[in-house]
């Protein structure tokens, strides 16, 4: 926070300074002949540490920001970034990234004319940060007009060249689609094919979505992170603050968007700190940041279940359960601990489980019912019993099946000889 006032105190003299600097115009030219209006696009650099880049392809303006080693954003360390395992996005890109030093990887962020996408949005400043010696460093890459697209994709191009590894949120079905977009309309090859993307959104839903009713990045950096903005600007609002600066050329309107920018991209570096950290070591995860709710644990273990690890699931399922879930969380747990404990041949845990879903009023009793007696005609053939829990099923929830099977039980029952008589 300390830092934040800083900063704002310092633009305020920036501001100040660039006011009395062309507040008048020199003794016998007019206000209007001594500047026209659009040169003011040039004086951003007045208002921020950077500078403009020439390239062969024109100039656009380039800041950077360095997050020291002994800074803290909110729950993490930025010192502990650089200290981050090389095969800690091994699980969560599904192998696509077994090895890779954190100081190649490089996050991305950009800042548009739109959300809609497509030919006519432009990225107007990309922020890309890094993990070093010295601690995160932010890069910024800005475009003054349209006509700078070109010189801000080349320079980007070439300071991606040292990363292999290329993080966003949300990337993969926002960012880097439009951006390839934009340099294709430049006529200028992406650097995209060389690397490797891990989009920490798919992660961060999996073990939040059940939890917390957004996952948007900033809620994230809330309610994970334990950080709060303080007078950020609305990312729906910095389309309209950038077509107004492209009107004005009042560059102090950029500011608040800069600021936007990097912090979402510090976020991102460190909820990479936590998400992944779990998927590595499900049980475990980052020392001091182990899932202390039940949700999370489910969200985590359903991915398990995908990935063919039924054991490891089943645990963090019963975990989950003892930690304490809201009804219908913990009634669809319930019924996957029992299918789980099914498919790893635990028949006699999963008859548990079933029967205690049987046993009250839930979403999951009619197919609890329905299992109770398929168990009894086919395992225990006591079909007196199956039609009872056939029954109970049919009156939860009728259907064909449900009939056919009572049917089929009723005249197994009339049969001489059969176990009609319930244990």
């Amino acid at each position: 926070m300390e830092d934040i006032q800083e900063q704002l105190a310092a633009l305020r003299k920036r501001i100040a300074g660039i006011d009395r600097k062309y507040a008048a115009p020199p003794e016998g030219r007019t206000a209007a002949a001594a500047r026209p209006v659009s040169s003011a696009a040039r004086f951003i650099q007045d208002l921020m540490s950077g500078e403009v880049v020439h390239t062969a392809h024109g100039e656009h303006f380039e800041t950077e920001k360095l997050w020291e080693r002994h800074r803290r954003h909110g729950s993490v360390d930025i010192s502990d970034l650089a200290e981050l395992p090389d095969d800690l996005l091994d699980p969560l890109s599904a192998g696509a990234i077994p090895r890779a030093h954190p100081r190649k990887w490089a996050f991305l962020d950009t800042e548009t004319t739109g959300l809609a996408g497509g030919t006519g949005t432009y990225a107007f400043l990309i922020g890309v940060g890094s993990i070093d010696a010295s601690g995160f460093r932010l890069r910024q890459f800005f475009m003054r007009d349209y006509g700078e697209e070109a010189s801000l994709l080349s320079r980007l191009t070439e300071y991606l060249k040292p990363f292999d590894v290329l993080i966003t949120y949300n990337g993969k079905a926002y960012d880097q689609p439009l951006l390839e977009t934009r340099f294709r309309m430049v006529r200028a090859r992406h650097p995209f094919d060389r690397m490797e993307h891990l989009d920490l959104l798919f992660g961060a839903r999996r073990l939040w979505k059940l939890r917390l009713e957004s996952c948007r990045l900033v809620d994230l950096e809330n309610r994970i992170l334990g950080v709060e903005r303080q007078g950020d600007l609305p990312g729906e609002m910095i389309p309209y603050i950038y077509f107004e600066f492209l009107r004005t050329q009042q560059a102090f309107r950029l500011v608040p968007i800069f600021h936007h920018n990097a912090l979402d991209i510090l976020s991102l570096a460190c909820l990479t700190a936590i998400v992944p950290f779990h998927f590595r070591s499900p049980e475990g995860g980052m020392a001091g940041s182990a899932l202390r709710h039940g949700a999370d644990l489910i969200g985590l273990a359903r991915w398990l279940l995908q990935a063919e690890r039924p054991e490891e699931a089943l645990r963090l399922f019963r975990r989950a359960v003892e930690m304490g879930l809201p009804d219908p969380l913990l009634f669809r747990t319930l019924w996957d601990t029992a299918a789980t404990e099914k498919r790893l041949g635990h028949e006699d845990a999963a008859l548990a489980v079933i029967t205690e879903l049987a046993g009250s009023p839930n979403p999951y009793r009619a197919r609890a019912l329905e299992e109770l007696a398929k168990h009894y005609e086919h395992r225990e053939r006591n079909y007196a019993m199956a039609l009872e829990m056939t029954r109970g099923a049919l009156a939860i929830a009728d259907s064909p099946e449900i009939r056919r099977r009572e049917e089929r039980l009723r005249a197994r029952i009339a049969k001489p000889g059969s176990r009609s008589l319930a244990l």
